[in-house]
């Protein structure tokens, strides 16, 4: 091309780019604006807390579950039920926990490092210090299926021609201990029932009473909530003479990733009106001290 054509070409190419600009110095258009209730922006994850509790809770805490969520919204629990004994096994190989709760106060000892009671015997420290409480107090009861076909009105009972077949907790699981204690309390020997094979046993108690709804066993014997739960009979409820109290401990577990939300949870347990009522509408009684 002709120089002189070039030069003259130049000035026209330099309009020609202001005005598909706009006369700015850049292209790129400003970002339009927003209205901020509209944001795309994500909001926080919630806290996970992982909750291991005895498998008789699992009515109560399901329920109390949608309390909590209105309570705590950017808290997600995630419960495991089954028995105290499966459960202080899970934590002890390394499975991740927030909170314990215990239907029996040997499987809490096992774990904590500060038992006196010899039952930690490996040197287990997996109990958060000053987080351990005794949460609530069930009663062990003897419950028969409907219209109660062995006519069983009594533990005394265990030991007559009426029983043909017993359901029990195995005694890895605090139920089956109670049971065991009943028994031996009562003179009743075990080991003439399975003899007799007049004994079934369970892996936990919500086993035991499922049997008993079926009518698979003349009789089980439960926790007094679990027979609220699954509207069975009861004919006779065990005195602390023959298995002492049954106290269920609570603590927050070290193998965890939220020990604070894990402890607020069960402050809110133990204090919040709506907690206490459906804990102690089943038949539990919540323990403050």
């Amino acid at each position: 091309m002709n120089m002189k054509k070039w030069f003259a070409l130049v000035p026209a190419l330099a309009l020609t780019l202001s005005a598909c600009s706009g006369g700015g110095t850049s292209s790129t258009p400003a970002p339009a604006a927003t209205d901020p209730s509209e944001s795309t922006a994500p909001s926080g994850e919630k806290t996970e807390v992982v909750v291991f509790a005895a498998a008789s809770l699992e009515a109560s805490l399901t329920e109390i579950q949608a309390l909590y969520q209105e309570a705590a919204p950017d808290v997600e629990l995630v419960f495991t039920f089954d028995s105290s004994g499966t459960l202080r096994t899970q934590i002890k190989e390394g499975a991740p926990c927030d909170l314990f709760i215990s239907a029996g106060q040997s499987q809490m000892n096992e774990l904590d490092a500060e038992d006196t009671t010899g039952a930690n015997t490996d040197g287990s420290d997996y109990v958060v210090p000053g987080s351990r409480v005794n949460f609530v107090e069930n009663k062990v009861v003897l419950a028969v299926p409907d219209d109660n076909p062995a006519g069983i009105e009594s533990f005394q009972d265990l030991s007559s021609d009426k029983l043909s077949l017993l359901c029990i907790g195995n005694e890895d699981v605090p139920v089956g201990s109670y049971s065991l204690e009943i028994l031996e309390s009562l003179g009743i020997d075990i080991n003439d029932l399975d003899a007799q094979g007049k004994v079934t046993y369970a892996t936990n108690v919500t086993e035991v009473a499922n049997q008993v709804k079926e009518a698979t066993v003349d009789c089980g014997i439960i926790y007094a909530t679990d027979a609220n739960t699954y509207d069975l009979t009861v004919v006779d409820e065990a005195t602390a003479d023959l298995c002492g109290q049954v106290i269920y401990p609570a603590a927050v577990i070290n193998s965890g990733a939220a020990p604070e939300a894990a402890q607020d949870f069960l402050d809110f347990l133990r204090t919040d009106s709506g907690a206490v009522g459906v804990l102690e509408g089943v038949g539990f009684t919540v323990l403050t001290d």
